[in-house]
């Protein structure tokens, strides 16, 4: 049964009203952190934190403190369920279309949904060439991202991965791949959007002494890969089988390194 607060939704600390949320029901232009928190701790806070900060200067000139943002956070995991998901949505007071923001921007909501470990896998996917505006920042609004998925699953297959203008693969629709070549993890060298999850896992492979590197990776390139994963908030690794029709062997060493990696990284307070 679903526990009454794994919906709460807050903004600058208090109880969202109808009225508030109804004026953001077709709002774009914010961005946004998504976390699974466990006991009021996540991993990595500080990459949580430092992604909210940058994106907020670069979209509103100015960001919350990140005391301000654990607060706003804590608060409404107040009775929460142990294991909760979380997203804390920056976004301007003065909505989009206009030329200006306000002086208090930006307003923060923070919702609960139930905790998701993500799919099994292995998982399926289909090649798009696409690329995301402001590829580096975690916002909203983007429907391409649920239409590709949409059609990659009535084509048979599970989701989609994009590739930019030139051939190179960057990311999922909601996700950051990775690839093993059977010696080294091996992160694709492109615009997109750098995960909590990935940095995550980059810092502790670093400190475990894996090899890792970043590679322009084609189409032509996957054929050789030995296994391939895709991560975000709900897991640190998921197996990719096959690209089109290209498949790729489902890396069980793969997984276990970036399990590995990621459950090294400590669970912090919020």
């Amino acid at each position: 049964m679903t526990n009454q607060f794994d919906f709460r939704t807050e903004i600058d600390g208090r109880e969202a009203t109808v009225e508030a949320l109804s004026s953001l029901a077709f709002a774009g232009f914010a961005h946004f952190t998504a976390m699974q928190v466990r006991d009021g701790a996540v991993r990595g806070l500080d990459l949580h934190l430092s992604r909210l900060h940058r994106a907020s200067v670069e979209f509103f000139g100015q960001a919350l403190s990140d005391d301000l943002v654990r607060e706003r956070i804590r608060n409404v995991l107040q009775d929460a369920p142990s294991a909760v998901s979380v997203t804390a949505t920056m976004y301007s007071r003065s909505g989009e279309f206009t030329p200006t923001g306000v002086d208090n921007d930006p307003a923060v909501l923070v919702r609960t949904a139930p905790s998701f470990d993500g799919p099994e896998g292995p998982l399926r996917l289909t090649v798009v060439q696409h690329e995301r505006p402001f590829p580096t920042i975690k916002h909203v609004g983007e429907a391409s991202k649920t239409q590709y998925l949409r059609r990659a699953v009535e084509n048979g297959f599970d989701d989609a991965v994009f590739v930019d203008r030139h051939g190179h693969v960057s990311e999922a629709t909601i996700w950051n791949i990775v690839f093993w070549d059977g010696k080294a993890v091996v992160w694709p060298k492109a615009a997109l959007l750098p995960g909590v999850t990935m940095g995550i896992i980059r810092r502790q492979l670093a400190i475990l002494g894996i090899t890792q590197r970043e590679e322009q990776i084609t189409l032509a390139r996957l054929a050789d890969m030995k296994g391939a994963a895709l991560m975000n908030s709900w897991t640190p690794g998921v197996a990719v089988n096959g690209f089109d029709a290209v498949s790729v062997p489902s890396s069980a060493t793969l997984i276990e390194i970036l399990k590995e990696a990621y459950a090294r990284e400590p669970l912090v307070a919020i």
